[in-house]
């Protein structure tokens, strides 16, 4: 099996570097999704496009066995810094894994389901595709994501993804102030409520956001402001009772200005990953037998990967989310050292490492007698 990888690797290698070199926002990969469903219909996998109603979403399948695995692929980028993320090793990885099943696919009893997911750094893609029902027949789902070193049980936290926008009042800022209400006094008012509500924050909650808009000229007062803020917590239970307190915030900002607020949810909430035990062993096995050193299991509740929206799909079908390190030399994701690092000697050994392990873990699922049924038995209940 990891033959076919290897013989793949040139391939898989160019597939990775031709995504990077064009890097695409949220529901906008309409190039990355392209080359992938390409890749795919011109090795025999039967590919559908548009799945979902999201035009960068797609599916390529392979054999016909009762077990569904679904090998996820993510290819969006972020604004500016491109593919700080590494989304092209996931993408790569995915493909690779699915080249050296298909053959096996019949012979496994296994159905290969590469599934294309948009918008994972913004728009939940694949909160949409669970609600419409792509993943209704998955029985495990896996994926691979690049950091700078290796964890196998990788944890993250949940997120809600917040637009604020303030509405007040213009007016001339020199002669005639009294007649504004200043919207981006408001944020500030805001910004400084969310500060000192850090202090009492639980473990693991977290807030962080940018001023998205603060006026448009010195001498107007601003009748328009917003904030995008992304709200963190271990689970959904303690991100809801963050959001209660930061909205506090928010509402404190317009009462102490005269001016009024909306709170809008720009992606569906995204859930903390629960990643499955025994995935996560077979997983740490067969890249600890590639020579890879993953993180102490002990360690990896310690370094939580920010947000995904796998981690919607693990609270609905077993998966995994394991993180495939490269040398970053010292850069980590969402730095522009670390997009340069996403198509580098130790990435494209991560792409195909990543697909070899990814594989086998599949077999593996394929051949255990109880696990097979404990997956085939998870979909019959869902």
């Amino acid at each position: 099996m990891p033959d076919r990888v290897l013989a793949a690797r040139s391939d898989l290698i160019a597939l990775s570097h031709s995504i990077h070199a064009e890097p695409e926002l949220a529901f906008e990969e309409h190039r990355s999704a392209a080359k992938l469903v390409e890749f795919l219909r011109g090795r025999g996998f039967d590919v559908r496009t548009g799945i979902a109603g999201l035009p960068t979403a797609f599916e390529a399948r392979y054999g016909s066995g009762e077990l569904v695995v679904g090998i996820l692929a993510e290819y969006d980028a972020l604004p500016e810094i491109g593919h700080a993320c590494g989304h092209n090793i996931i993408a790569a990885s995915a493909v690779g894994a699915g080249l050296a099943l298909a053959p096996i696919a019949d012979e496994l009893g296994i159905t290969v389901r590469i599934i294309g997911t948009p918008a994972e750094e913004t728009g939940g893609g694949k909160i949409v595709m669970l609600e419409r029902g792509v993943f209704d027949d998955v029985a495990v789902a896996l994926m691979v994501h690049p950091g700078p070193f290796d964890i196998v049980g990788a944890t993250s936290l949940a997120l809600a993804d917040l637009a604020i926008t303030f509405g007040g009042r213009e007016a001339h800022a020199s002669a005639a102030p009294e007649f504004g209400r200043n919207a981006a006094d408001a944020v500030i008012v805001a910004q400084v409520a969310l500060a000192l509500l850090r202090q009492q924050l639980s473990p693991g909650q977290q807030l962080h956001g940018i001023v998205s808009d603060g006026g448009t000229a010195p001498n107007i007062i601003p009748a328009r402001a917003e904030m995008l803020y992304y709200l963190r917590a271990r689970t959904a239970e303690s991100l809801d009772e963050l959001s209660v307190r930061a909205e506090a915030c928010f509402a404190a900002g317009a009462l102490a200005t005269g001016c009024t607020h909306d709170v809008r949810t720009v992606s569906p909430p995204y859930t903390e990953l629960r990643p499955d035990p025994w995935l996560v062993d077979v997983f740490r096995e067969e890249v600890v037998d590639l020579g890879r050193v993953p993180l102490p299991v002990e360690l990896e509740s310690t370094r939580p990967l920010g947000s995904t929206d796998m981690g919607n799909v693990t609270h609905v079908l077993p998966g995994i989310h394991p993180v495939i390190g490269l040398d970053s030399r010292g850069a980590v994701t969402h730095q522009p050292e670390f997009a340069a690092a996403a198509v580098s000697e130790s990435a494209d050994v991560a792409v195909v490492d990543g697909a070899i392990a990814l594989a086998r873990t599949v077999i593996r699922a394929a051949l255990d007698t109880d696990h097979r049924t404990r997956l085939l038995e998870g979909v019959e209940r869902r």
